[in-house]
Parts: C-alpha cells; structure tokens; sequence
C-alpha cells in the first residue's frame, strides 16, 4: 500500500472510476460471503477484543464482524481516502459503530501490542516482496502478546484450473507482486515476521482462482 498522494498509488480495482463498483464485482466473483465469514470464525473474536481490518476497503468484513460480535471493538484502516468515505457510509447505514483511519499497511497509526485480532482480505496480492514484509513486520508490532492473525488471500491454486483463471488477476495487479501468492509464499512470510503456528486453512475456489485462509499467533 502506497501513499495515496504519491503517482505510484493504485485504488481497489486498478481504476477509480472502478472505486463504485467494488462490492459488486468483489461480491460476484470471489464468493465474498463464503470467506469471508469463514475467516470471521476462524478469528474467533471474543467479548472485548480490539480487532484490526488490514486494508478495510469498503469496510464490508469490518462491518460483519461488528455485526457478528457487537462488544468488540472494530476498526478498519486503509491508505485511500475515497474508499474510505464510502466505508464510513456504509457502516452508518448498517448502524454499526466501526472506526475507519487513514494509515499505510507499513506505518500503521497504533502504539505497539494495542490489537488482538488484525483481520485482513483481498490486500497482500497488491503488494511488492518488501513491502509484504514490512506489513508483516508491522502487523506483529501492533498485535498483543498471544494474539492472532488471520489473513484471507489469493493463494496456491488447486488445480490447473485456477491457475489458469488466476492470470487474469496477475494482468490486473501485476505478476511480480503476485507471484509471491501464488507460490504459496504468505507462510513462509509471516514466519520470518516472527509469528508462529503459521497455517493454512480453507481454500476457496473461484472464477479468478484459489482464495486461502491463514493463522499466524504472536507468542511474544
């Protein structure tokens, strides 16, 4: 995630004329709902938790796991600003209390250990080798003592099949900073970030490849 007043700056969907049509394209072609609230249980949120969504978006996972777990704290951060009012809208809408800021996955705007969820969908695919390790190296930063990751993603494909249907991402958002995903690299990344019990959950087919779920614990 890069400045959003540098020229390098890409918005969901490449485009920003594509900024309005985000939900439905997402929601139509990912099985948005199906991973979505499988990560939302994988994260097993508790009472209390102060829970981060990683690159919120337009705050739709924000919004379902205030939804789903009303006495959680919930905030979503995002570098663009435009997506961001259109989260805020959203959730006001939905009558849910989420707080959305404004901050870059590798200098994210929180003192050290104030979360014990960060969530993430849909975001480590947009970025360059680097700046996936220095979120990483961030999101270990500001998780608590024995908190936990949960990251869904384009990952491995099942089969040939996906692999082939994943192309048309890789044209979308670049192929060096896919190819990471796609070899199966976010475990080995969020290893070397110093997080353990790092795995690999559900898969999920879709008509533009494999999404995969991981969990990763902050032991320290």
């Amino acid at each position: 995630m890069s400045s959003p007043s540098s020229s390098n700056y890409v918005p969901a969907l490449r485009f920003r004329w594509l900024t309005p049509y985000y939900d439905a394209v997402v929601g139509a072609t990912t099985r948005e709902r199906a991973f979505k609230q499988a990560l939302i249980a994988q994260a097993r949120i508790a009472a209390g938790h102060q829970v981060l969504d990683l690159a919120s978006g337009t705050g739709t996972l924000a919004i379902w796991i205030k939804q789903e777990h009303k006495s959680a704290n919930v905030t979503g951060v995002d570098g663009d600003p435009a997506i961001l009012a259109i989260a805020a809208d959203k959730a006001q809408r939905a009558h849910v209390a989420v707080q959305f800021d404004h901050g870059l996955s590798y200098d994210l705007p929180y003192p050290a250990a104030s979360f014990d969820r960060v969530v993430s969908s849909l975001f480590f695919h947009h970025l360059t080798w680097e700046n996936k390790q220095r979120t990483a190296q961030e999101l270990f930063r500001v998780l608590k003592p024995g908190a936990e990751l949960h990251v869904a993603d384009w990952g491995r494909p099942t089969n040939a099949l996906m692999r082939g249907l994943f192309l048309f991402v890789q044209l979308l958002d670049g192929f060096k900073n896919t190819r990471d995903n796609v070899s199966g690299r976010l475990i080995e990344l969020f290893e070397h970030a110093g997080f353990g019990e790092v795995s690999q959950q559900q898969t999920f087919d879709t008509i533009f490849g494999t999404v995969t779920l991981y969990r990763a614990v902050k032991h320290s």
